[in-house]
């Protein structure tokens, strides 16, 4: 007959106690009893995280905070930032990502063409409002108000932020500051040198303003789904022309993976939501590895938040070991990945707290300066003509 083993509990010192006996074959499960702390008046952001966090998703973000803060912030790793979801218009560009752009905690990003035009809205002086998602919406189009979800704001903002962008395209164009091919990148950062010139205090509350600031490029992976993608085509209308390349940016975005790598340094990912952006700066791995024929292994480190089942087959949901199979994640690194279900309007202002607390300021690598360069090399690595297979 099996012996009874002594009754969990805690010790009188207040430590856990698991009461196996130390030769029980359980032990070997049974080595790091939980032991959340209580939470006080005084409990900071690092307490809460890593002392009361203990299980299923709130494991998992502090799993995210802990490795974001001890090895993505290091001087040799490169981040590449992913967004997607209507992140900006809630919130969490002026909370969130304009602070991580000031104190380097990314070093590129690719975002739907979506965030980055309502950040223009923002930065133009239009507000978002408290909504709901109960509302008439009828009744809003007919008194000129947009939902989105809970959030409502003046369709007014709409016409002015389309203004905004044909007059600077206009402009750029006509004075032939824009005269061949570009990235997304070049459209993004044009736009927030714009608002700089307006006013150099945007660059405390804009996405665009910030990373146009430091240098930070930003890519999008469907240069036409958006309002800045519309009203660049609707310049052609008027015989202007703004050539985004998009082969561009796949060669942009690989090179700033390919450098680090190359100089010993490693590369993250840190993924909020999924759809292309997700895809898009994930994708340098198989375009270095399989298309390019370079020698290279993934990614070093991932860090997802998202709400994307994986058991529906959609990317937005894959994991990072399915990612393995695609060449896009360093197969030896997958205990450095951690995916986070959940919504990142509530995780994101938590990861980003506790880095701010627990790691210092990174120098900005201003990569969107150094694109050209970066490519340049990244070219002249790749054999020419490119190897087959066959």
């Amino acid at each position: 007959m099996k012996p009874s083993r002594p009754t969990l509990g805690i010790a009188p010192d207040g430590h856990s106690n698991d009461g196996a006996p130390r030769d029980d074959p359980a032990c070997r499960h049974l080595r790091r009893p939980l032991a959340p702390h209580p939470i006080s008046e005084g409990t900071t952001i690092l307490e809460l995280v890593d002392g009361t966090m203990t299980a299923f998703n709130a494991r998992q973000l502090a799993a995210a905070c802990q490795l974001y803060a001890e090895q993505l912030a290091a001087d040799n790793v490169r981040i590449g930032m992913s967004l997607s979801g209507a992140l900006v218009p809630a919130g969490l560009g002026r909370s969130c990502l304009v602070p991580m752009i000031r104190r380097g905690m990314i070093d590129w990003m690719v975002s739907t063409g979506a965030n980055l035009y309502h950040d223009l809205q923002m930065a133009l002086g239009y507000q978002m409002y408290f909504g709901t998602p109960h509302a008439n919406d009828t009744q809003l189009r007919n008194d000129g108000v947009v939902r989105i979800y809970d959030l409502f704001f003046e369709s007014e903002a709409l016409y002015t932020t389309d203004q905004f962008i044909r007059d600077t395209f206009r402009r750029l164009v006509t004075k032939r500051e824009i005269t061949d091919r570009i990235s997304s990148a070049d459209i993004h950062f044009w736009l927030g040198q714009e608002l700089l010139q307006r006013s150099l205090a945007l660059r405390e509350f804009s996405v665009l303003a910030a990373a146009a600031d430091v240098g930070l490029p930003i890519h999008t992976a469907s240069p036409g789904d958006s309002g800045i993608g519309m009203n660049l085509a609707a310049l052609q209308v008027e015989g202007i022309h703004v050539q985004v390349e998009p082969s561009i940016d796949v060669n942009e975005t690989a090179a700033y993976v390919y450098d680090i790598k190359h100089a010993g340094g490693r590369s993250a990912v840190l993924i909020l939501g999924g759809g292309s952006s997700k895809n898009f700066v994930l994708q340098t791995e198989p375009y270095l590895q399989e298309v390019l024929g370079l020698e290279e292994n993934g990614h070093d480190f991932f860090i997802q938040l998202t709400d994307a089942r994986p058991d529906t087959g959609g990317l937005s949901g894959a994991t990072p070991s399915e990612a393995v199979s695609w060449g896009k994640v360093d197969p030896d690194k997958l205990s450095q990945a951690v995916v986070c279900y959940g919504d990142c309007s509530v995780y994101l202002p938590l990861l980003v707290r506790y880095a701010v607390e627990k790691s210092p300021s990174r120098p900005h690598s201003r990569l969107y300066h150094s694109r050209r360069e970066l490519s340049g090399f990244l070219f002249s690595q790749v054999r020419v003509p490119l190897p087959s297979k066959a």
